[in-house]
């Protein structure tokens, strides 16, 4: 048997990251460690760098593995490399020192720091209450994927009808998030109150299918239409970031058209085949121009 690695060095432009205990078993139903978490954020990186500069995060830490507990960090340790940038936001009673992560280095950092998914804001640091993205999370009642392709398709049509672009996302974990981008010019809280208008508007439409009720008990066997993400320093999960569920599944960006895909589900891509993934990027043109809110709100 191999001897186990306590350190590795890996090098990421220019800063060099030593992983500590390397071999670490983060996922043990299927024997990936740190080292393959490591690996997928430096290969995802070029598509998910670009979806996560300026935004400050949240992050989502399992030091012992994903059976073994987490915690969410807000505030950056001090003992975080100077060379990590940060951005100081206000909340009530105070301020919070956010992770920025601005190149691959940090991903490498964060992913030895066992950070396996990074949750971020909808908002960039520059203007926190003014969003580039608003957010639908498709949450359906069971495992039945099947809903949450309806929902999906009925929602893109309903944004087609208000000339609203619509970028998909499986989320790793039970669902899909619909996400429109925006031109950063609205207040998030008119942004929570658009969104709030079109998930009633949908549900209307689909009363049997869908609910925007907020409490469990009174969903039924209905699809939540989740519109919460779009508040003051809410987060939603980052593309190609790592769920902490067994086969280590990955949020993934797909095209409108996979939808149509009977074999489309929550976990479908994972840390272990998301590379062939990355040779396209159904992204590349619809979030390229933020859209106004202004005639959307008209047309509603």
């Amino acid at each position: 048997m191999a001897a186990k690695t306590e350190t590795r060095t890996v090098r990421a432009g220019r800063h060099t990251i030593e992983l500590s205990r390397p071999d670490k078993v983060l996922f043990p139903d299927d024997g990936l460690t740190k080292a393959d978490l490591v690996d997928h954020y430096r290969t995802v990186a070029p598509r998910m760098l670009p979806q996560l500069r300026g935004r400050p995060l949240m992050l989502e830490r399992h030091p012992d593995g994903i059976d073994d507990g987490r915690f969410m960090q807000k505030d950056i340790p001090d003992y975080y490399p100077d060379w990590i940038r940060r951005a100081e936001l206000p909340k009530e009673g105070g301020t919070v020192t956010h992770v920025l992560c601005e190149d691959t280095a940090t991903l490498v950092y964060l992913a030895d720091q066992a950070c396996l998914t990074l949750h971020r804001f909808l908002a960039k640091a520059d203007r926190p209450r003014c969003p580039d993205r608003m957010v639908f999370d498709l949450d359906p009642p069971g495992e039945d994927f099947a809903p949450v392709r309806e929902a999906a398709r009925r929602l893109c049509a309903l944004l087609d009808e208000l000339r609203l672009p619509a970028a998909l996302m499986t989320t790793g974990s039970r669902g899909l998030h619909v996400i429109v981008p925006l031109d950063r010019r609205t207040d998030i809280d008119e942004v929570r109150d658009f969104a709030r208008r079109v998930a009633d508007t949908l549900a209307d439409r689909h009363p049997g299918q869908l609910t925007t009720a907020p409490r469990k008990q009174d969903r039924g066997d209905r699809l939540y239409l989740d519109v919460q993400r779009n508040a003051y320093a809410q987060t939603a999960v980052a593309p190609y970031t790592v769920r902490a569920r067994p086969g280590a599944p990955v949020a993934t960006p797909i095209d409108g058209s996979e939808l149509d895909d009977p074999q489309l589900h929550a976990q479908r891509w994972t840390l272990t085949n998301i590379a062939d993934r990355l040779t396209d990027d159904p992204w590349q043109d619809i979030l390229r121009r933020g859209r106004s809110l202004r005639a959307a709100w008209r047309r509603m």
